[in-house]
């Protein structure tokens, strides 16, 4: 068995691999690709602000390298087996990473090269040079180390925003220079091709090359400047003023630490820290909702499966899939409009898990002084048109394959054989047709769960309730891949484990199944 397991734990990584590689490459080819809403979340700003926004958001997420490029840096994020530098951990927990690489200038060779004039690279000058052990053992603490990098950093940052800003003017220059020599074909999307430009000799002398060797000088003049503000910046990383994340096997080679899933640029927070509050709610939402799916379904099935052909039997199963048929859309905006509004019957919450003044509640319900409802029975109170639209579809399914799984089992020969050796009904039921069909159970035990978080999302944006469904949509419909593909991955993670799990009831529930 532990063979098996570890064999199918080896096996999710290459399926894992696959289901993100397509949720990023369907991103990938949306209109727009996988930056369009973050080249337009400015808003309509001066031209210069919007390009150093983009330039900024590009060189942030890496939109201006190749769709394999970004996928490979994203899996390494959340791989926990780290290579290259290790990365340093803030007090606040983010992370701090060994500084960028700058990219070099579109078509150098077609510019002269100048040094950096010292009133350029004095912009960037900042109190860094090296301090004695003697300084530090003095201070008690790793704080100049800190101030020094936080110095170098913002120095670095500050010259390589200029340095793509100058880079997005060479652009622009480049495309009018191409248009003005009819080179139409050096010309993509509004962007220079620069494979297509280096096989041409531009004329240099010429008045209409003015701009773009002007655009060129700048750029490689701010690349120079951010080059030494890096190598400042390196200095200061590698004197280590924050710890190290997770544990060195191999110092600048290879490290192991905790799965990186980024930063939702929508929200400007970790994506850890989204989902750390939101998968609280959709948890407690199905962990209600699943037993009672179970507690109402199996029970009736097995109940019409004993009595086949009954009143019973054919009621349930008639209301069971009438439930069915009902959209949750539908069922959820009806509970909203007849059993929530007050113009109607308002006896429940419209929307949300807490009360405005739970924060106040006592834990448990209080009659000092009138009815108070408390934490829990108001939590309780508000999960019951949610818990509802969640659970009706589910007695459908689950009852009809505890009937169908019953009756199959009631006419095998070794129900007939209990039967005749006077083995009493109750335990031929339970002990021998029931624990037979446990296997259809638990295999749709794993079609249910995954069909309760995608109808958890609808069931949450109805209700108003901040749970994975609502974090999921509001990704969507912002195209925040970070968030997209943390959820895929966290969802496909669950549903493969599901499936793990199921496959180990099976070898409990039947001992002629064995993984050995």
């Amino acid at each position: 068995m532990l063979t098996y397991i570890i064999r199918r734990l080896l096996l999710m990584i290459p399926t894992l691999v696959g289901i993100t590689l397509l949720v990023f490459m369907l991103l990938a080819l949306s209109p727009g690709g996988i930056g369009a809403s973050l080249r337009v979340a400015g808003g309509q700003m001066e031209a210069s602000k919007a390009a150093l926004m983009e330039a900024y958001l590009e060189d942030r997420y890496g939109l201006d390298d190749p769709i394999a490029m970004q996928y490979l840096r994203w899996l390494h994020r959340i791989s926990p087996v780290k290579f290259g530098v290790q990365d340093q951990v803030l007090p606040t927990g983010d992370l701090v990473r060994f500084p960028k690489r700058v990219k070099p200038v579109v078509l150098e060779g077609w510019f002269e090269k100048d040094e950096p004039t010292p009133a350029r690279l004095e912009e960037i000058q900042f109190d860094y040079g090296p301090r004695s052990d003697r300084e530090v053992k003095q201070r008690g603490d790793d704080s100049i180390h800190v101030s020094e990098y936080k110095a170098a950093q913002k120095a670095y940052s500050k010259a390589r925003a200029k340095y793509l800003v100058a880079g997005k003017e060479l652009d622009k220059q480049l495309v009018r220079y191409a248009s003005e020599m009819g080179w139409s074909d050096a010309i993509s999307d509004g962007e220079p091709v620069a494979r297509r430009l280096e096989s041409r000799r531009p004329d240099m002398a010429s008045k209409a090359f003015a701009p773009v060797a002007a655009a060129g000088k700048a750029a490689l003049d701010a690349r120079a400047v951010a080059e030494a503000a890096r190598r400042r910046e390196v200095a200061a990383f590698e004197a280590q003023p924050y710890p190290g994340n997770g544990l060195s096997i191999l110092p600048g080679v290879l490290s192991v630490a905790w799965p990186d899933l980024g930063v939702a640029f929508s929200r400007g927070r970790p994506v850890k820290d989204l989902i750390l509050e939101a998968l609280p709610v959709t948890l407690l939402l199905n962990l209600v909702a699943v037993p009672i799916i179970y507690i109402v379904a199996i029970p009736a099935g097995m109940i019409a499966a004993r009595y086949r052909g009954s009143i019973f039997d054919l009621s349930s199963g008639a209301l069971f899939v009438a439930f069915w048929s009902i959209p949750t859309v539908w069922a959820g905006v009806l509970a909203i409009g007849y059993l929530a509004d007050n113009q109607y019957l308002g006896w429940f919450p419209v929307a949300g898990l807490h009360a405005n003044d739970s924060a106040t509640m006592a834990f448990l319900p209080s009659f000092s002084g009138g009815f108070s409802p408390g934490y829990l029975l108001d939590t309780l109170w508000h999960l019951a048109l949610p818990v509802a639209c969640l659970v009706y579809t589910g007695f459908a399914v689950l009852a009809k394959q505890t009937r169908a799984a019953m009756l199959d089992n009631f006419s095998q020969d070794y129900v007939r054989t209990a039967k005749a050796k006077g083995v009493p009904g109750r335990d031929v039921l339970l002990r021998h047709v029931f624990r037979n069909s446990l296997l259809p159970l638990i295999t749709i035990f794993v079609t249910i769960f995954p069909a309760m978080l995608a109808g958890s999302v609808v069931v949450e944006k109805i209700f108003s309730i901040p749970g994975m469904g609502s974090l999921i949509l509001e990704a969507i419909n912002l195209r925040d891949r970070e968030l997209i593909l943390a959820n895929t991955f966290m969802i496909a993670v669950v549903n493969l484990l599901a499936l793990l799990l199921a496959d180990i009831l099976y070898a409990f529930a039947d001992p002629r199944i064995s993984y050995d």
